[in-house]
């Protein structure tokens, strides 16, 4: 599965009462589903999804899902304290059809977070999980920083594709690339190098008036004739029809995601494939233009565009977190809203020293 490019870990909206407004979270991934971004994560930490209750989290899974592009990867958060409870969403966000699954490291239980502790809870739900999975590391909130030689033993696992890495530590980006690089995968992709998945070729199946569902398995450019599968020329850059898509084949290997938009630029200069960041939920086109930036190998035009956001990107997404973010959506036309106690809305002056940071960063 192809995760390069910028993914919003969605916010999950409130209405004043505290219950998820439905509406409005459908809302905003109609419009993320507009912007250049690759994809759209559900239930990370800028969702809110510790404060929801299973049924809520099951439910914004639905609708963030029958909302979004066809053409958009689909990320589910659903990593909890316990490898049952995680693996059963995870189930559950793939009969919905999401594409991969976010799983955070567990933490409470800190004293007993060693590494045979985190290999056997990742490898227990990457056996079973019917979704690709990434790792998620964000000490920041957890308190515990998972270790990158732990980070490096996991990604032998054939399930698991790629980890988001929110300690905003460059050296320990540069260190889990350099050390997986061995680690050669392949993955659909279309003509023009965008993601392919099993989720974007069954819509375009229904579209055509093919139907049936197509497995992960049909992505790996083999022929089967009950999926309507076939190869159209024999060689390296060969191209398949999978039920009516064209994709062709790319090398890949362990994918690594940051979660710092203010480090974005370094981290895609030693080796990080793109980025899951909270500041894409208000500037989804500011921190797509500098992965562009780097993907065209304008270094220069790269670093102008960081410079740009970095400033905002460290107060409002580091420093003030989710009620920064919130309101920083809503002043760029998106829907923020309140948040859930424990976590309490802006003052009136923190409010406008956000709009004072995003006026040149609109979207």
């Amino acid at each position: 599965m192809l995760l390069h490019g910028i993914f919003p870990p969605i916010t999950t909206p409130f209405y004043p009462q505290g219950n998820v407004y439905f509406k409005k979270l459908e809302h905003n991934v109609e419009r993320y589903s507009k912007t250049p971004v690759a994809g759209i994560v559900v239930l990370g930490s800028t969702g809110e999804a510790i404060l929801l209750s299973d049924l809520e989290r099951r439910d914004v899974l639905q609708a963030a899902r029958e909302t979004a592009a066809a053409n958009k990867v689909l990320i589910a958060g659903t990593g909890v304290e316990s490898a049952d409870g995680t693996l059963q969403l995870t189930e559950y966000a793939a009969k919905l059809g999401y594409d991969v699954a976010m799983v955070r490291t567990p933490h409470y239980y800190k004293k007993q977070m060693l590494p045979a502790n985190l290999l056997a809870f990742y490898r227990f739900v990457a056996d079973r999980s019917p979704l690709p999975v990434i790792i998620y590391n964000f000490p920041q909130a957890t308190g515990y920083d998972m270790p990158a030689e732990l980070v490096i033993e996991l990604a032998e696992h054939p399930n698991l594709i790629g980890i988001k890495e929110s300690s905003g530590d460059v050296e320990k980006v540069r260190l889990i690339v350099d050390k997986t690089r061995h680690i050669k995968r392949s993955a659909a992709v279309t003509e023009t190098f965008d993601a392919v998945t099993p989720r974007m070729v069954n819509a375009a199946s229904e579209h055509n008036g093919q139907g049936g569902l197509i497995p992960v398995g049909a992505l790996s450019g083999s022929v089967n004739e009950t999926t309507s599968t076939r190869t159209i020329k024999p060689s390296s850059a060969a191209v398949t029809l999978i039920a009516g898509v064209k994709t062709r084949q790319k090398e890949i290997g362990f994918q690594v995601l940051v979660g710092a938009a203010q480090k974005l630029e370094p981290s895609l200069q030693v080796g990080a494939v793109g980025a899951i960041l909270a500041f894409a939920d208000a500037a989804p086109t500011a921190c797509y233009e500098i992965y562009a930036a780097w993907k065209e190998g304008d270094i220069d035009l790269a670093r102008l565009k960081q410079d740009r956001i970095a400033t905002a990107a460290q107060r409002i997404a580091g420093d003030l977190g989710i009620p920064g973010m919130k309101h920083a959506m809503d002043f760029n036309g998106y829907f923020g809203g309140t948040v859930r106690l424990p976590l309490l809305p802006l003052t009136s002056d923190l409010k406008a020293e956000v709009e004072k940071l995003m006026a040149d960063i609109r979207n």
